[in-house]
């Protein structure tokens, strides 16, 4: 499984961003693929997910209502559309993914994934 991430940047706060993982799987069933951020000098923490079985979904509480996160089954692309921006969303973000079983509920902390693309950096500042 490989995973190219693509879309952070520099971005005042209020404003969007939209990451883009691209995943090179043989087959696109039964998986998790979504985000996780780490902060300088904090943990990795799961941002969100979603699960290619069911399209069932995980947010973190710090962004729900803000991010959305999507699958283009067409183009193996998982987005994750990021509105209303705050500083505290400044971090490296990683695509992440892993098998999961049809009748899982979507795993969300950073150790339950097995396969991880390179992080791109989301900065958000005035």
């Amino acid at each position: 499984v490989q995973l190219q991430a693509s879309g952070g940047g520099l971005v005042q706060p209020g404003g969007s961003l939209r990451l883009s993982c691209e995943v090179s799987v043989f087959a696109f069933d039964y998986y998790a693929i979504g985000w996780s951020r780490q902060a300088p000098g904090k943990d990795r923490e799961g941002v969100s997910f979603i699960a290619t079985t069911d399209d069932s979904t995980y947010y973190a509480d710090s962004v729900k209502g803000r991010f959305t996160i999507s699958i283009d089954i067409s183009k193996d692309t998982v987005y994750l559309q990021m509105n209303n921006l705050k500083p505290e969303d400044t971090a490296v973000y990683y695509c992440a993914a892993t098998i999961i079983s049809s009748s899982w509920s979507v795993p969300y902390l950073p150790y339950e994934y097995s396969y991880w693309g390179q992080g791109t950096q989301v900065t958000v500042s005035s």
